[in-house]
This record gives C-alpha cells, structure tokens and sequence, in this order.
C-alpha cells in the first residue's frame, strides 16, 4: 500500500491477489469480536478489521476486569491495516479500542451513535482524541483495498449495520450483530429493498451473525416487550425497578413511556446508563426534554410512584442491582412487594453471577420477574426463519458462520446449505480462510489469545498473573523464609506462611509442623559446604515442602523459598 488509508493501484492487477476472511477472536465463543479482511497478494495484503471488543473473564480467570483479543498477528503488519470499522457499539464489538488501539494506530470509522460512544469512552479515560471518522447511516467510504458501505440492520442497539464490503475479488456482507425487527421502537427498521439489491448485485460470501441458529421460528419485536412492560409497571402496587443492558436505548425509551404512562418517576441509577442517555440525547435517540432523577432522589419519591432503571443485568457485583440485591446500595432499597424486573438475558458464563443476584432479592421479599415469566426481553438475533430470509435475498456462493460457539456455528453453516448456499466453511479463531480464488479454503494459522485487563494494566495469558492467581486458587501458597551463613550455617528458625492450606493432615499433625520437619530434614541431608549453594539448597526444600504437603493433603501448592545470605556473628 502505497499510502495508509489509500488503495494500492496495484492491488486488483496481481496475479498472486487473494481475498482472506480470519477472526482474532468472535468465532467459537460469544463475544471478543475481531474480524480481519485482506486483499492483495500474501506477502503484501492490504487489511480491514471489522470491530474490537471484548468479553467476560470466566471463574477460572480470577481478578480479571475484561478479556480483549491478542492482536499480535495484525500488530505485525499494521503498517498495511487501512482501518478499523465499527459494526455497532456494543462492547463486545467496541470496549477492547480504548487498550488496544494504541497498538494499531489505525483510522476508525462508525455510525454516529457508536462514534458518540467511543468518544465519551476516551474523554473519560482522559486519553488523546482518536482519529474518528463518522460516517453517516447509509455511508459509504474507502479505506485501502475496500469500499465498504454500512447497511442499516436492527439489533439492541442504535445503529447496528451490515457492512457490504466490496473488493476487486467481489462483494462480502459482513452482517455484525441483528434481527429483522419491524418494530424497533427507535430508528429504522431493517431495509429489504437494499439488502435484496445486494443479492442482485452478486455476494461473493456472506459472514454471518449465528447466535440464535438453533432456535426456530422468528425473534419477537422491541415493540412487543413495550406492551409488557407497560402493563407490568401500571398494575404494581409498589417500586418497580428494572434492569437491562444499559446499551438498549429502545428499552430505557419503553421503561420511560410505562412510568410516564403509569403516572410514576423515572430513577437512573448507574454511569453506564447515564453515558448512553447521554449520547442517545446527542444524536436524536432520545429527545432533549428527556427526563429522569438521579438515585440521590429515590427517596423523595413514594414507592408506588416511582420506576428505577439500574445497571447490572449480568450480576456484575459493583453495578447497582447487585448492590440493592445485597442491600447495601447508598440510595435505593428494595422490599417485600416491590417488583425487580431482569429485561434482559444471561449471557453464557454469567449465570452463577446472576442467580447470586437474584437470590439476593428472593431473601428480601421482592418479586422477580424474568423472561421465563413474561415478555420482558427480545434477542438481538437472528432465528432461523429470519437467518433464511437473509439468505434468499443474499444469495451468497459462500457462507461462513462467526459470532457463536461450535454449536451454534455449525447449526448456522447447516441451514445454510439447506438454503442453497454452495459453500459453507466453519472456521475457529485464528484459521485464515481464502474465500478468492476458488476454491475456498484454510490456508494458514495466526497466532491468536487471550489478554486481561487487569487493575490499570494488560497482561498475557499465558504465564501471567491470571493465570498464577487460577493456580493460587485451587492450591494455596506455602512461603518458607531461611538465614544461611556464608558458610552454610542455619543462622535462625525457618519463617513459614501457609494460605489456602488445610491446618492439618487427616491425623489431626498441625501443617505447619509437617512443613518445619520436610525444611529440617532437607537441610540435614545437604552438607553444610553444600548449602553456599543458594540456588540448589532453595530448589530442594521447594521440592520437600511441595511433596510433603502432597502426601499429606493429595495437593501441590505453590511453593516459594526466600533465602538470605548474611555474615555469621562472631
């Protein structure tokens, strides 16, 4: 590429020119969507990544804030990434910018909503602009060997887009997050006009949304949980408060109306909610009379006139549901009668996170309501039925499933080829698929991975402290402190700290005394002139202690062995 940002008159001429399809992350698991395209010849592609996002630590994952992709492989090479293109603001498709961004140092170019958002995101974190282009609905725009143009979709945000990406090898839609939703209650609905156009122009292949490929029939309407919850906050006899997805504009719109309709005040409690009105505000989602209290003001308000709209739906334990489930928010109280609305679903890995949540208003008194009990949520996704309209008006030669774990992956790769698509080709992370020239197939493997927000710092994976902390976790910690002369003299009685380890053997023998006897023991069997080796004589009492406290536990902690050196006295 010539100049970053702009097509190589190159590319397009070449005989040795591919068209690769690859994910960073997003493909096998939900969440952590990173997408890259790459044209040209292999030792000179010129790249688009499609969203940067992140996804929940796991339990086993203990004191990570967030998950974000590895992005070694495209870091590489980023002198040749012509830009980042944002599908949607969600933040498993927007919240790893803010890190890793940083490292790619590429133009980013959305819609006006998810550009208002990744702004604000920065502005709070006090980072430097970042070079944002806005690119209107509808827009289309180029960037290095791509002319990309946003097709308007619906999903559980404002302004989730297609992107039909065109390239000397032929057209690819990518689809981000959706649904066919004829309601939506804010912004467009979905365009069948346009999308049936793109069929008609020739798609080359489709990547393709596949969370719901496993459930029949069509996704419910925005506009058909309106209904509920406008009946659900009329008939309450007492406080209502509801919790979703900060990011779903179109239910804080139906929480708003039910409360106004039903003659009560709306309460907001949670920063996240707070940035996304204020942003919905900014690009005409919500109007400028929009209005609501602060939670300072809960108790102004009787408590059968009012509606609390709080963050937390996931259980995260510092968002404000988890606080009120606990009773222990500084504000806003729950109570027997009052009604706590979950206008929301679990996201996989959250459910233990949740049901702590929800068993915490259980013990309160306060009724639950979920989408088990009535219509108070809608996916953002795609049913079958709808993932077969998207194909018939499309008509792709090539399908590739993404966004989904291996199931739904390969349920979505199926009803592909029962709709007539030639070739479907499940990837996972970090496969490179050749979609041009035929025929396609996998022809390389990137480097892919985990890294860890984690406090104010990115750490790895692999050998980092994540993943110490996992092994701590199930294992405990044994810290031996020893004072050897230079000449080998036990100088002092050995320091010991256990944690995370049972206080005794199965015979009631105290750890501890278990521990003295391996350190003693080792030290004896090392001849004094010997143990001036520090370095051997700290591996075998971190041999001894691990292997006593094994055979009297059936576990190997880790084990750590301070040694100091001093001049003997005297």
């Amino acid at each position: 590429m010539s100049e970053r940002g702009k097509p190589n008159q190159r590319l397009g001429n070449n005989k040795r020119d591919e068209l690769v399809f690859m994910a960073l992350g997003g493909l096998g698991e939900i969440g952590m969507n990173v997408y890259l395209y790459g044209y040209g010849p292999p030792n000179a592609r010129s790249w688009l990544m499609v969203d940067l996002g992140v996804t929940f630590p796991h339990e086993s994952e203990p004191g990570a804030d967030v998950v974000l992709p590895d992005l070694r492989y495209i870091v590489s090479d980023r002198k040749n990434l012509a830009g980042l293109v944002l599908t949607h603001g969600h933040e498993d498709h927007i919240g790893a910018v803010l890190d890793l961004w940083p490292s790619l140092e590429c133009p980013i170019f959305a819609t006006p909503f998810t550009a208002g958002l990744l702004k604000l995101k920065f502005g709070e974190a006090e980072r430097k602009s970042l070079p944002v282009r806005t690119i209107p609905l509808g827009g289309r725009f180029q960037a290095g060997a791509f002319d990309v143009e946003f097709v308007g979709l619906t999903h559980s945000i404002p302004e989730p887009n297609g992107l039909a990406i065109r390239t000397p090898a032929g057209l690819v839609f990518h689809t981000g997050d959706w649904k066919f939703d004829a309601t939506p209650v804010v912004g467009k609905s979905h365009d069948v006009a346009k999308l049936q156009s793109l069929g008609d122009e020739g798609v080359l292949a489709i990547v393709c949304d596949s969370t719901n490929a496993m459930r029949d029939g069509r996704s419910a309407s925005e506009a058909d949980v309106a209904k509920t919850l406008t009946k659900i906050i009329a008939d309450a006899p007492r406080c209502v408060a509801v919790t979703l997805f900060a990011s779903n504009v179109a239910r804080i719109v139906s929480v708003a109306a039910a409360a106004h309709k039903a003659g009560r005040t709306l309460i907001v409690a949670g920063r996240a909610l707070h940035r996304i009105i204020e942003v919905a505000i900014e690009t005409g989602y919500l109007p400028e009379s929009f209005t609501y209290l602060d939670q300072q003001r809960f108790a102004d308000v009787p408590r059968n006139k009012v509606v609390v709209l709080c963050t937390g739906s996931q259980g995260e334990s510092r968002a404000a549901v988890a606080r009120i489930a606990e009773d222990e928010h500084p504000d806003i109280s729950l109570d027997k009668g009052d009604i706590i609305i979950f206008s929301s679903r679990t996201i996989p890995g959250n459910e233990k996170a949740v049901g702590r949540v929800q068993n915490g208003f259980a013990r309160l008194g306060v009724d639950i309501v979920t989408d088990a009990d009535a219509l108070v949520h809608v996916t953002g996704h795609p049913r079958r039925d709808e993932l077969k309209d998207m194909y018939a008006w499309l008509r792709p030669k090539i399908a590739v499933p993404m966004h989904g774990e291996a199931l739904h992956l390969r349920a979505n790769g199926k009803l592909a080829r029962a709709c007539g698509v030639k070739e479907t080709l499940t990837i996972v992370d970090g496969e490179m698929l050749k979609l041009w020239p035929e025929p396609a197939s996998v022809i390389d493997e990137a480097p892919v991975g985990r890294l860890y927000r984690d406090g104010n710092l990115i750490v790895p994976d692999a050998e980092g402290p994540v993943k110490s902390r996992r092994k701590l976790s199930f294992v405990g910690i044994a810290v031996v402190s020893l004072v050897l002369s230079r000449r080998g003299e036990v100088l002092s009685e050995p320091g010991l700290v256990l944690e995370g380890i049972p206080a005794a053997d199965s015979d009631g023998e105290a750890m501890r005394e278990v521990v003295y006897d391996a350190i003693d023991g080792t030290l004896r069997s090392i001849p004094p002139k010997r143990r001036s080796d520090a370095a051997m004589v700290q591996e075998a009492v971190q041999r001894a202690v691990r292997s006593a406290i094994n055979e009297a536990w059936g576990k190997k902690p880790v084990v750590k062995v301070l040694l100091s050196v001093v001049e003997a006295r005297g």
